[in-house]
C-alpha cells in the first residue's frame, strides 16, 4: 500500500503526522509485513539532517554522550522509537558523519538531506505509528508505504521508503522483472546497494539519472523505457512528490486534489479522513504519465 500527502495550506502543516498516520493505517491489509514514512519538514535553524536507526538503547545512549562531548551545542537531536534525527549545519554534519563512522555502533542510515526524515520498521503500520510517535510530526509533505514482501526478506532495510540521494525517496507497488540487470549496470556506475530489493534499484536508478543532470520528470520518463515490470512509483523530493505508473497500469492508484492538499493512495479509503475530501477532485492517474507537485 502506498500513501502520500502534499500540503498546499500551511495551516495544515502541524497536522501532517496525524493525517498521514491515518492514511497509512488504512492501507494495513495491503502490507502487514513492515511500514515506513519519509517526512519532510522545515527547519529555520539547521540546514542538514541525518536520520539513523540504532536498535540498542545502550548504543543510543553512547552516541548521545559522544555527540554532547564532540559536537557540543551545534546540533539538535530528536528521537522517535529506535530512530535518531540529528540536525545541524552542513559543516557540523560532516563532523557528525565522521563521528558515526568512528564509533563501534550497529546503526543504519535511513536518510540524509536538508528536510527529509525517514522512519521504518518491520512491524504492522499501527505499531510503527505508535513506536515512532509519528502523529506529532509537523511538516510539508510525506510519502509512506505498507509492505507485503514479494521480492526479498522482511527486514527494516527491505522496507520502504528507499533513499538513495539527499532529500530523495521512493515507494513502490509492483515488481520489476529486470532489476538484476539494472543493478549490475548501476554498480558499474559506482552505485551501492544495501538489499536485494527491486525497489531499491528503482530508487537508485532515479538518483543516478538526476545526479547526471536529468530532472525528476525526465528521469521518470526514462524509467518507462529502462525498467521492465509492473509498477506504481511515488517519489519524494525536498520540494514535493511525483507519481508514475507503468504503461499497463495494473497496480491501483488514486489521486485527490483540493485547495489544501494533494493526496495519493493505493485505494480511495486512504482519503476518507482528510479534511473536505468530499469537495476534492478525485481521479485515477493515467498510465505512463508523470505527475508532480512542488512548493
Amino acid at each position: 500500500g502506498i500513501v502520500g500527502l502534499f500540503l498546499k495550506d500551511k495551516k495544515l502543516e502541524s497536522d501532517l503526522g496525524i493525517l498521514i498516520s491515518e492514511m497509512l493505517i488504512k492501507m494495513s491489509d495491503r502490507g502487514p509485513d513492515s511500514a515506513g514514512l519519509a517526512l519532510y519538514s522545515r527547519d529555520k535553524k539547521f540546514n542538514k539532517k541525518v536520520t539513523i536507526k540504532v536498535n540498542c538503547p545502550n548504543e543510543r545512549k553512547a552516541l548521545n554522550r559522544a555527540l554532547t562531548k564532540e559536537i557540543k551545542n551545534n546540533y539538535h537531536l530528536t528521537s522517535r522509537g529506535n530512530h535518531m534525527v540529528i540536525s545541524s549545519s552542513a559543516k557540523t554534519n560532516a563532523a557528525i558523519l565522521n563521528l558515526l563512522g568512528s564509533m563501534n555502533l550497529l546503526f543504519q542510515v535511513m536518510s540524509e538531506g536538508e528536510t527529509i526524515e525517514i522512519f521504518k520498521e518491520a512491524c504492522s503500520p499501527a505499531d510503527f505509528i505508535t513506536d515512532c510517535t509519528i502523529q506529532n510530526f509537523s511538516g510539508t509533505h510525506a510519502v509512506g508505504h505498507t509492505r507485503m514482501a514479494t521480492e526479498s526478506a522482511v527486514t527494516t532495510l527491505g522496507a520502504h521508503p528507499f533513499s538513495t540521494g539527499e532529500d530523495q525517496c521512493l515507494v513502490h507497488n509492483g515488481s520489476l522483472s529486470n532489476h538484476n540487470i539494472v543493478r549490475r549496470m548501476l554498480r558499474g556506475e559506482s552505485c551501492k546497494f544495501e538489499t536485494d530489493n527491486d525497489s531499491e534499484v528503482a530508487a537508485s536508478y532515479l538518483s543516478w539519472k538526476m545526479n547526471n543532470g536529468s530532472t525528476l520528470e525526465n528521469a521518470l520518463n526514462e524509467a518507462l523505457r529502462d525498467l521492465d515490470g509492473f509498477f506504481t512509483f511515488l517519489v519524494g523530493t525536498k520540494n514535493g512528490f511525483g507519481v508514475l505508473r507503468d504503461k499497463i497500469a495494473c497496480k491501483p492508484a488514486v489521486l485527490a486534489e483540493s485547495r489544501q492538499y494533494v493526496a495519493f493512495g493505493s485505494e480511495y479509503r486512504a482519503f476518507t479522513d482528510l479534511p473536505d475530501i468530499e469537495n476534492a477532485r478525485i481521479w485515477e492517474p493515467e498510465p505512463a504519465k508523470v505527475y508532480f507537485w512542488k512548493n
